[in-house]
């Protein structure tokens, strides 16, 4: 059964992703390309040449960023090559894949609609 919350949150997801594609020229693909341009924003150094490791921090740290909205996590400190280093404040709950990807979602919109300014 598809509820009305539901219904909202893949309508402000299609429209986070449409409004994407025409501010960068290309669409992301899915959740995990989206997460990894929140992690270029936040670690602030540009799109530059990343390694596969570096790449999965990204993502990681763009997981960290969007899940602090919640509480889930803190900043903890910038180390000296200026990436970000986060500390989980509370437990996640436990989810299904499913469950997981739908509560990023909500706060990767939450991060584009709250850090970034974006209507949705």
């Amino acid at each position: 059964m598809v509820y009305k919350k539901d219904l909202v949150l893949q309508q402000k997801w299609v429209k986070l992703l449409s409004s994407l594609g025409d501010s960068l020229g290309k669409k992301p693909k899915d959740l995990n390309n989206l997460l990894y341009l929140i992690g270029i924003q936040e670690l602030g150094k540009g799109i530059l040449d990343f390694s596969k490791d570096e790449k999965q921090d990204l993502i990681h740290i763009a997981i960290c960023k969007v899940l602090s909205l919640a509480d889930f996590y803190e900043l903890e400190g910038i180390d000296e090559e200026g990436w970000p280093h986060w500390k989980p404040t509370s437990k996640l709950p436990r989810l299904d894949i499913a469950e997981q990807e739908q509560l990023l979602k909500i706060y990767v919109i939450e991060y584009f609609e709250k850090e970034l300014n974006v209507i949705l």
